[in-house]
């Protein structure tokens, strides 16, 4: 139309200007989009974190809680509760003792001056004073506490009645089987393996006699006579050092 001068050169001008300034426009609004959705999406990121970091925290709220329900570590019985209400806690108390009566063990206090033979797998007596009961010895504690050790010994047969957790036993471990060995008592000065000076009975039971006796390995209650003894003899085993210059004594 302008080419045909149907218009003025004024209006060309007019409409260009406010074409150019609608342009201008638009792309300022269009930036102004642009920072906005950035702005939207920064948000929803911020939020998203704070969500996750609720859901983390929802969970460990969550396992807090079941961790407030104490379960045993093996199926059996509560044998006892050891716990007040209210009472609080830390990592390592005993919260309560649960026992499997059905599957018990003997635990035995040995002197350290005895346990140093004792080895794995020997076979073990329980007396639980109402039955004898055979074991091995599964474990001996590495540390001495109160001149004992702890060996534990598992129950190999059948339990008698009245056994329960707790329970005061006896126990006898078999460190050797020896075969037609003469022995006796442990006399009060008598050591493995060493010689020493005994009161042997005479047949008249009125004196006694002293006499070298040569000794070999020990129990707990008897120890072997290599030499000096033989089956049968009586001798004097309490601690007899005030007559260590009589060969011979008068019994009343």
């Amino acid at each position: 139309m302008l080419a045909e001068h149907l218009d003025s050169e004024l209006n060309e001008k007019l409409a260009l200007a406010k074409w150019e300034q609608a342009e201008s426009r638009f792309q300022m609004e269009q930036q102004k989009l642009d920072i906005m959705k950035q702005s939207v999406d920064a948000q929803l990121e911020a939020q998203q974190v704070q969500i996750e970091k609720l859901r983390a925290t929802y969970v460990l709220k969550k396992k807090q809680v079941d961790e407030l329900t104490i379960r045993a570590g093996i199926k059996g019985r509560m044998q006892e509760m050891t716990l007040q209400v209210g009472q609080r806690v830390k990592p390592g108390d005993v919260l309560a003792k649960v026992a499997q009566p059905w599957k018990l063990m003997a635990r035995l206090q040995i002197a350290e001056t005895q346990a140093k033979d004792i080895l794995l797998g020997q076979k073990a007596s329980i007396d639980t004073r109402n039955g004898v009961v055979p074991g091995h010895v599964t474990r001996i504690d590495a540390s001495i506490v109160n001149g004992t050790r702890t060996v534990d010994c598992k129950i190999d047969g059948p339990l008698p009645a009245g056994a329960v957790p707790d329970l005061s036993v006896d126990g006898t471990i078999e460190l050797e089987r020896l075969a037609s060995v003469v022995y006796v008592g442990r006399p009060a000065s008598g050591q493995p393996n060493s010689q020493i000076s005994l009161f042997r009975l005479e047949a008249d039971g009125k004196e006694a006699e002293r006499v070298t006796v040569r000794l070999g390995r020990a129990s707990v209650n008897s120890i072997e006579v290599v030499d000096g003894l033989k089956p049968g003899d009586q001798v004097v085993l309490s601690d007899m050092s005030a007559q260590d210059q009589n060969p011979r004594l008068r019994l009343n």
